[in-house]
């Protein structure tokens, strides 16, 4: 009963050749309609089930799609993920999902293994690897979604979505200076991050538009999760008191940055106000409550998806191939007014 039923098996229940089961099958020419429902009522009864494999060797497709991000357990990823399968699933696509924990070594084995399995399409988000490895390995592909991270050269067959992360970094820092603060800290996310590179230059920009200096000391990087932010907190409070307000890198580092605040004594907003980036559920729920730059995440995983389908289905995009998201600034209890201040715009 565990035996896989083949078109030979069919054939032979059938008395008719495997060519004659193929074109019952496949709806195609050449048979009569009366032998055509009797192979596919015989397929029913015995539980035939065409092999993808099989398939995939005619048609050149496998039906499959790589999914390739740096830490599921981030809400982050795991929502763009949700995405990408509710489309997948709707157009007849299996996900295969790999995770790669945030190291070079696992992304570079990810992308290999998904080659391996002629996956037909490819999304990779937040990519570590530096550009020469990432073009490389990015033209055995057919067609590329890249999230959050460009090329500096075009690739045929690869379309982008990045968010606009400078210019969220900015309109983060910009609130914190115009409700009084002037000793703004950063907890980055980890120095290879393309997306912790572009924050810090959103937040250097701010600084310089607002003529404040930039210290380097006031940054800090971390593995970009609860516990990394904490650790970056503890330092960057300890050593810089007058800091008054911390950009952090994500929403699970802002909530390290919060549990840090709670272990110093040092009161949420008042002594100093927070603002992460993503709003993931977590967000909403701790006590005070985070500030954050959102991003659509699901929409994200869904428009990626959706663009990977139609260049796989021969579609020829122009205009929708590289798109921008801007992040929206959600103000929660994690920030608030210091006091009235006349800052210039520079």
């Amino acid at each position: 009963m565990n035996k896989r039923i083949t078109i030979a098996d069919l054939a032979e229940a059938a008395g008719v050749s495997t060519m004659t089961v193929s074109r019952a099958i496949n709806n195609k020419d050449g048979i009569s309609e009366e032998t055509r429902q009797h192979i596919l009522q015989l397929a029913h009864e015995m539980g035939y089930r065409p092999s993808s494999l099989a398939r995939g060797l005619v048609t050149q497709r496998t039906a499959t799609v790589g999914l390739v991000v740096p830490d599921i357990a981030n809400p982050f990823f795991s929502q763009i993920a949700r995405g990408v399968e509710n489309v997948a699933y709707a157009n007849g696509y299996n996900v295969f999902l790999l995770n790669t924990d945030e190291d070079i070594d696992r992304e570079m084995t990810a992308l290999n293994s998904l080659w391996e399995k002629r996956v037909d399409g490819l999304i990779l988000c937040s990519s570590r690897l530096d550009s020469a490895q990432l073009t490389t390995r990015l033209e055995r592909f057919p067609f590329v979604i890249l999230i959050n991270r460009f090329l500096e050269t075009d690739v045929a067959g690869v379309c982008t979505i990045d968010v606009d992360d400078k210019g969220g970094a900015k309109q983060a820092v910009d609130h914190f200076i115009a409700s009084g603060h002037t000793h703004v800290a950063f907890v980055a996310g980890p120095e290879h991050s393309l997306s912790s590179r572009q924050r810090l230059e959103g937040y250097h920009l701010s600084l310089n538009a607002h003529q404040l200096p930039f210290r380097e000391e006031y940054i800090k990087h971390c593995v970009p999760d609860t516990e990394g932010g904490y650790a970056a907190a503890m330092a960057l409070l300890n050593n810089y008191p007058e800091i008054t307000a911390v950009f952090a890198f994500n929403d699970l580092t802002a909530t390290g940055v919060l549990r840090a605040c709670a272990d110093l004594n040092r009161h949420v907003p008042n002594d100093v106000a927070i603002i992460g980036v993503d709003d993931i559920p977590l967000a909403s729920l701790v006590t005070p409550a985070l500030s954050t730059l959102r991003i659509g995440k699901r929409e994200l995983g869904s428009t990626a998806m959706r663009i990977l389908t139609q260049l796989m289905n021969g579609k020829q995009l122009v205009d929708n191939c590289h798109q921008i998201i801007t992040p929206e600034l959600v103000l929660r209890q994690s920030t608030a007014v210091v006091r009235p201040t006349e800052v210039s715009a520079g």
